[in-house]
C-alpha cells in the first residue's frame, strides 16, 4: 500500500489503488463515513450498506484518487476521494457552461473524524489530492460543501477555492429519522493557480 506520508506520530495517509487495498479498507471507511456525516453540519443517518455502497462505487470509477488517513496502522480517521466530473452526471449537467466539464476533476468526499480535526488532516488530504490530479488532463477542480458557513468552507477558501454562487439541493435522512433537504454550495479552483 503506497504510503504518501506520515502526518504525525499516529497518523499516516495511504493511497488506495489495488483491489486488495480496496477490500482491506472497506470496513474502516464505512464506519468513518457513517460517523463523520452524522456530525455537524450534515447530521445524516447513513446505514452501513449505504456507506459501503458509496465506497464500492467510488473505488470502481476510472481515474479515482482514494486516500485514507489511518491511525496506528488500523483505524480510518479520515478520507479524501476524487474522480473526473464526468462520473457525476447530475453535477456535470448543473455546471455545464460554467466550467470545462471534460477537464474538471471532482473532489467527491472529504471527511475527518471529530477527534482528529484541527490537526491539519483535512487540509493535507485536500493538498494530497491536488498534487495527484493529472494536470495534463484536468484544469479545474470542483467540490460541494454545506451552504452554511463552516470550517470546511473556510479551509477550502483559504486554499484558493472560489465560491461559484451555485447551489444544489440534496435530500438526506437525518439522525432524527426525518428526511430533509439542504443546500450544498459549489466551490471551484483553477489548478494552475493553486498548486504549490
Amino acid at each position: 500500500m503506497p504510503l504518501l506520508h506520515r502526518v504525525d506520530d499516529e497518523i499516516e495517509v495511504l493511497r488506495i489503488e489495488t483491489p486488495e487495498e480496496i477490500a482491506r479498507w472497506r470496513a474502516g471507511f464505512t464506519g468513518a463515513y457513517q460517523t463523520i456525516f452524522s456530525d455537524e453540519p450534515y447530521f445524516e443517518r447513513i446505514y452501513p450498506n449505504e456507506a459501503e455502497g458509496r465506497w464500492n462505487k467510488l473505488t470502481s470509477l476510472t481515474e479515482t484518487t482514494t486516500l485514507v488517513a489511518v491511525r496506528n496502522g488500523s483505524q480510518v480517521v479520515g478520507f479524501g476521494i476524487g474522480h473526473p466530473l464526468r462520473h457525476k452526471a447530475d453535477v456535470a449537467r448543473q455546471l455545464a457552461g460554467l466550467i470545462p466539464v471534460p477537464h474538471t476533476y471532482y473532489f467527491a468526499e472529504l471527511g475527518v473524524m471529530h477527534d482528529f480535526r484541527t490537526r491539519g488532516l483535512g487540509r493535507q488530504l485536500v493538498q494530497d489530492r491536488l498534487n495527484l490530479v493529472d494536470k495534463s488532463t484536468y484544469s479545474h477542480i470542483i467540490l460541494r460543501v454545506a451552504a452554511s458557513k463552516n470550517p470546511s468552507y473556510d479551509m477550502y477558501r483559504s486554499m484558493g477555492f472560489e465560491d461559484m454562487g451555485v447551489y444544489m439541493e440534496v435530500q438526506a435522512m437525518r439522525i432524527d429519522g426525518r428526511v430533509t433537504t439542504d443546500r450544498r454550495l459549489f466551490l471551484c479552483c483553477v489548478i494552475s493557480q493553486i498548486i504549490r
